[in-house]
């Protein structure tokens, strides 16, 4: 077995799109290029994946980059509003025991 972490690593979008354009420029397989530049192959893969959907390419349904920020944003401020109504709803209920 290697020493590999279960940490995963955090790369720059700009790291990123340069990863992308190296896959599509070079001729060389998405795992040639993730041994190259050290990242791995099924990420880098998602990452290609990714650009496609992103320039219109992807399958139906795919969300681009940006649909997937608005719906974590949304999801977040879902969330935050379910909590406000939790807090409401205990004080109201304390409020009507008096």
């Amino acid at each position: 077995m290697g020493s590999k972490s279960n940490r995963s690593r955090r790369y720059t979008e700009e790291f990123k799109r340069d990863a992308v354009a190296l896959v599509r420029s070079s001729g060389k397989t998405v795992t040639e290029v993730a041994r190259q530049i050290g990242v791995s192959a099924e990420g880098l893969r998602n990452w290609v994946k990714q650009d496609t959907i992103d320039r219109g390419q992807g399958s139906p349904g795919a969300l681009t980059t940006a649909e997937r920020e608005r719906l974590r944003r949304l999801a977040a401020e879902q969330a935050e509003t379910i909590e406000v109504l939790r807090k409401a709803a205990v004080f109201f209920a304390k409020e009507s025991d008096r």
